[in-house]
């Protein structure tokens, strides 16, 4: 397996630094790869020995260890501990942009949000979340959709929240400042001059936009805390991640607080079928989307 090491240690690369980090061990391998699943529920097959190198050796250069064997040992035996906390944080980091896909963000344009603004007109309130949010493009280009495609919701009570079991990851996000290569990834040129401040060679987010999203930290493989009824759950790219037992409690758990008529968004390559049957697939086009078992569709919507 590359990157993975059954015999003596052998070198890598320089990294940026100059230090020498010596290549990851069998044994380091596998106390990862536990930590982290019973962490935060991913599991990380033997190929993905290149993706651990390459996300511990920033934390082993940050917390001062020589090689990640250092930092494994630092931790074995130990009671949770900043190290095991770093760890499993840079492993759950997962690539995001500004409007991924596109394709979700048309449909909740064009069907989705108009169905539930229609529905939630006597309360005047939505309750979307975002979970496993990642550094924040995702909730944020719903917060731009809302405000440049319903304007009529700037009276409404729109609760957009925004979780991830990385609370270093949250801090980015929070502080919604992206380099160029990210705005670049995603962003539509209007919306930048409309929502982003240039903060050096990076943008920021203006505030009354950031205002609209409540990041949280949350681990989706431990009981929820309490949450209101939502109308929107976005969960995309995460279960590809877990195993089927970890989705299928991941999965019971967004029904409980998913609405009788809400929508559920999952990734592209991700399905409920075969998973949790209390739940329906309803296709837009390319998009597809999942309600409960028995929820009212709206036009358009195709099994």
């Amino acid at each position: 397996m590359w990157g993975v090491r059954r015999g003596g240690a052998g070198r890598r690369p320089k990294l940026p630094g100059g230090e020498w980090i010596v290549s990851l061990q069998v044994q380091d391998f596998d106390f990862v790869r536990k930590l982290v699943r019973e962490r935060s529920g991913i599991v990380l097959d033997e190929s993905k020995g290149y993706l651990v190198e390459s996300r511990l050796a920033p934390v082993c250069r940050t917390l001062g260890y020589k090689s990640i064997g250092e930092l494994v040992a630092a931790v074995r035996g130990r009671a949770f501990s900043r190290e095991h906390k770093a760890i499993v944080e840079a492993m759950t980091t997962n690539e995001t942009s500004f409007f991924r896909d596109l394709h979700p963000f048309e449909t909740l344009q064009r069907h989705i949000l108009p169905d539930l603004i229609e529905r939630r007109s006597s309360v005047r309130k939505l309750n979307i979340w975002c979970a496993a949010c990642s550094s924040g493009q995702e909730p944020y280009s719903l917060a731009m959709l809302i405000r440049e495609q319903f304007p009529r919701l700037a009276s409404w009570k729109v609760n957009i929240l925004a979780t991830d079991i990385s609370t270093e990851t949250l801090e980015r996000a929070r502080a919604g400042l992206y380099s160029q290569v990210e705005i670049n990834r995603g962003l539509p040129a209007p919306l930048l001059v409309k929502y982003f401040e240039q903060d050096g060679l990076a943008w920021r987010l203006k505030q009354d936009l950031r205002s609209m999203v409540e990041f949280r930290e949350l681990n989706l493989t431990q009981p929820l805390p309490p949450l209101p009824a939502m109308d929107l759950v976005l969960i995309r790219n995460v279960l590809i991640y877990f195993d089927l037992e970890t989705k299928k409690g991941v999965l019971a758990k967004i029904g409980r607080v998913l609405d009788k008529d809400g929508y559920l968004l999952l990734g592209g390559a991700e399905t409920t079928i075969n998973v949790d049957v209390s739940f329906a697939r309803r296709a837009f086009g390319k998009t597809v989307c999942y309600r409960k078992e028995g929820a009212q569709q709206p036009e358009g919507a195709k099994p």
